[in-house]
């Protein structure tokens, strides 16, 4: 690690060796690279045809998909607590 305060480190994405580097723990990136790769693997193996580019694409549709639901969920949530807290 340089002086910057960002972790880097090199994983394996779908596999390509990809250099990332963040001030996120070593361990939730190496936990953010390994849901990307399961994500295209999952996708890659239902569909031999498709290269890698649009396996990716696929796969951030998914996972943007899955962020924009439990975001939803989140905020529902919220909005209960405040109400019962407005009940209170």
């Amino acid at each position: 690690m340089q002086g910057d305060g960002k972790n880097r480190l090199t994983v394996d994405i779908y596999g390509q060796q990809y250099r990332l580097s963040g001030k996120a723990s070593v361990n939730h990136i190496r936990m953010v690279a390994g849901f990307v790769d399961d994500k295209m693997n999952e996708i890659g193996k239902g569909n031999h045809r498709l290269d890698t580019a649009k396996i990716a694409v696929l796969a951030a549709v998914n996972i943007a998909d899955e962020y924009f639901r439990l975001r939803s969920e989140y905020e529902a949530l919220l909005k209960m607590l405040q109400e019962d807290a407005n009940e209170s």
